[in-house]
């Protein structure tokens, strides 16, 4: 692996693509998108996704893993996402992993997707930010605390050994 921040556990993602709900012919962006697990997921189901990462070594990462994956429908952007959103027009869904430049990061995304927006956080400061970010905005839903933990053997039987808990904030249009 070798990518700081690591891919998103398969549970969060499971919830987070749950939550931005997207349909066939959807154009959805991942912004932050590290290992680039999600637009790979994504892929899957929307027409186009964009993802975006300003770490060239993520973006690289994140390119490799979507052709192995063959999602020949993602295209990749490396660079700070509030200079590459204005340009990709309207979208239909994003999901936000990575924290940077967060409140402007949700001003434009407020104006662009149709659906639902979705940020995941994993610091509260994050948490606290994106939720008063879509409050002001007026398109805040809901924010979901996500504790995963998973068996590990131990002594012979089996314990739980908790991953660090995820906050799910989803917003869309016509939220209040």
């Amino acid at each position: 692996m070798g990518l700081k921040g690591g891919p998103t556990q398969d549970e969060v993602m499971a919830v987070s693509l749950a939550k931005l709900g997207i349909r066939p012919g959807d154009r959805v962006a991942d912004v932050g998108c590290g290992t680039g697990k999600i637009a790979i997921a994504a892929s899957r189901v929307a027409e186009w996704v964009y993802a975006i990462d300003r770490r060239s070594e993520a973006v690289a990462y994140a390119r490799a893993e979507a052709a192995r994956a063959d999602a020949e429908n993602v295209e990749f952007f490396e660079g700070d996402a509030v200079d590459i959103l204005p340009d990709l027009g309207a979208l239909d869904a994003a999901f936000v992993g990575g924290s940077g430049r967060l409140p402007e990061v949700l001003d434009l995304l407020a104006d662009r997707v149709r659906g639902r927006i979705v940020v995941n956080a994993v610091m509260v400061g994050t948490l606290h930010e994106a939720i008063a970010s879509m409050q002001r905005l007026g398109i805040f839903e809901e924010a979901v605390h996500l504790q995963v933990s998973r068996s590990a053997g131990i002594a012979g039987g089996v314990m739980f050994k908790p991953i660090n808990p995820v906050y799910i904030v989803v917003g869309g249009a016509g939220c209040s």
